[in-house]
């Protein structure tokens, strides 16, 4: 917990020109709000406004980071932070942009024995030829979602070959390459993490086909369970499998875990982000409340594993050898 007699003096910074900003400012402003309500100084610093680099960062003790997508969570400003000197929440830039991309993260899931649903990465350019081999090969149902985005934004779950075209054409408008992904029949799962602390996972259930954009940020009938009839060995296993994946990707700090558990009740692990949000949708928030601890704890929480020495992380692959598919070896 901060010593209140010496309030840190922190420069949240949310905003950017990602996809997903609208949500960044509302994670800002939310952490802004309870960080001041707790006696700290708190600046509200938005990339798109203001040049990171720049800044003077003598005048703060810690950065906050409440930016969602590209520059935000690639490893971008994880960078420019790391040079200037000034810490900053959540994952270093190196396992910042291993996890950011699905695809290099997903090989280091399989390094790690971490169980993750078959893949291959198409690129926009591909022929028609190739992309038939490669959604055969995985099979339908199957996923088409961006390499690089978050919030669900791209994704598309395929039911049959007539609609990949329109599935790929969606998923280019947000990046390059498209993670093909076999679906995983079954339930949605999500796992906050503080460092070592697991919360509690939680159950989603949504209407909607899966936990899209709407699901996640508009609807009110989205459905978050703690108290679920799961076994407890298989709450468990969620765990296991979402602590398991932070280790094999090197992340700090607080970060949130997403799964699916098929129908045999095994957890496979979909992707981890490197910086949740912090809105009143939001879901590491809401674990962490069902653990006792308040919003506002929860951010000075992080901002103390920021300040703590930095745990080491795995060797990283090069960013030549992730790129490639599962089936191209």
């Amino acid at each position: 917990m901060a010593d209140t007699k010496h309030p840190w003096r922190i420069a949240v910074l949310a905003g950017g020109d990602s996809d997903e900003r609208e949500i960044s400012l509302q994670s800002g402003a939310a952490v802004q709000q309870a960080l001041s309500a707790r006696g700290h100084f708190t600046l509200h610093l938005d990339p798109s406004v203001v040049d990171v680099k720049g800044v003077d960062w003598r005048q703060f003790d810690v950065a906050f980071l409440a930016l969602h997508g590209q520059f935000g969570e690639d490893g971008q400003v994880q960078r420019i932070l790391e040079d200037a000197g000034i810490p900053y929440t959540g994952s270093d830039a190196t396992a910042s942009r291993l996890a950011f991309s699905k695809s290099a993260a997903k090989e280091r899931f399989l390094q790690f024995g971490v169980p993750t649903p078959e893949y291959s990465l198409l690129h926009y350019t591909d022929d028609l030829s190739r992309i038939e081999r490669i959604t055969r090969e995985i099979g339908y149902p199957l996923v088409i979602k961006p390499d690089c985005q978050g919030s669900s934004l791209g994704i598309t779950i395929v039911k049959s070959p007539d609609a990949v075209s329109a599935a790929l054409k969606h998923c280019f408008h947000f990046d390059g390459f498209a993670v093909v992904e076999r679906a995983i029949i079954g339930t949605e799962w999500t796992v906050g993490l503080l460092d070592d602390l697991v919360l509690p996972p939680i159950l989603i259930e949504t209407d909607r086909e899966f936990f899209d954009w709407q699901a996640k940020y508009e609807d009110d009938d989205t459905r978050y369970l703690f108290d679920s009839s799961f076994p407890s060995h298989v709450l468990d296993r969620i765990a296991d499998v979402a602590k398991n994946a932070c280790r094999a990707l090197g992340t700090r700090g607080m970060v949130r875990v997403d799964l699916r558990v098929d129908e045999q009740l095994n957890p496979w692990l979909l992707e981890v982000n490197t910086i949740p949000g912090y809105t009143s949708h939001s879901l590491v928030p809401k674990a962490a409340a069902r653990m006792g601890i308040e919003f506002g704890e929860l951010c000075e929480r992080s901002i103390e594993s920021c300040l703590r020495k930095e745990p080491p992380h795995p060797h990283i692959l090069p960013r030549t050898s992730v790129r490639r598919t599962a089936n191209d070896n």
